[in-house]
């Protein structure tokens, strides 16, 4: 992978997504109080955005869409949208929530475009991540027409997560990231730490504003 020189962005959102969290859990959703996870997100608030620019070697893999679908994941990515892509899982509590309500929260202030820009959401615990449960997930989070979530073998999951040097290991040392392609051949923005939906509307609207 090569990659520019990472710019910090200091975050401001963390305390709206946090509240966010608060709010699914006060409709019912229990929130797990690991102290482990909620340490690393203090420290991921603390250290702001690490902004980057790079290129991916991009594995071929098949991954099983929320609807049921084998998919190849080449295929998906290359489609021709801008894409966004995260890592979550559906019994997480406090990074995956987070991650997921920005992601809802992007789809809002896209607006009608929408459905012109593709959000994927990969699992990282797909032995346990059906596509059932996905469609669960997505639901809580009123995902709309462009927001994918995939499933699949634990082989396939962790070579996309190695793909994007997202691997830790263990789903519960995994790390809020975000990453953003505004078309298939450019380079890839990647968004270490809890980037706000502002800020990955922002860069839509620049890669927008380049390809023009």
């Amino acid at each position: 992978m090569r990659k520019m020189t990472p710019r910090l962005v200091v975050g401001a959102g963390f305390a709206l997504l946090a509240a966010s969290v608060c709010s699914l859990a006060a409709e019912g959703e229990a929130v797990d109080p690991h102290a482990h996870h909620h340490q690393m997100m203090a420290d991921a608030d603390a250290a702001g955005i690490q902004r980057s620019t790079g290129e991916y070697a991009l594995p071929e893999q098949r991954l099983v869409r929320d609807d049921g679908k084998a998919v190849d994941f080449l295929a998906e990515l290359n489609d021709g949208r801008p894409v966004y892509l995260n890592f979550i899982y559906t019994t997480c509590t406090t990074i995956c929530p987070l991650s997921s309500q920005v992601f809802s929260m992007l789809q809002q202030k896209l607006g009608a475009g929408r459905d012109k820009v593709h959000l994927m959401s990969v699992s990282i615990d797909p032995e346990q991540d059906t596509p059932a449960r996905l469609r669960a997930y997505a639901g809580k989070f009123h995902a709309g027409p462009g927001w994918t979530h995939y499933t699949g073998t634990s082989a396939a999951s962790i070579a996309v997560q190695r793909a994007f040097n997202a691997f830790r290991g263990d789903k519960m040392n995994h790390t809020p990231l975000t990453l953003y392609r505004a078309a298939p051949g450019q380079a890839w923005v990647r968004l270490d730490g809890f980037a706000t939906a502002d800020q990955l509307l922002g860069e839509y609207k620049t890669g927008s504003a380049a390809g023009t």
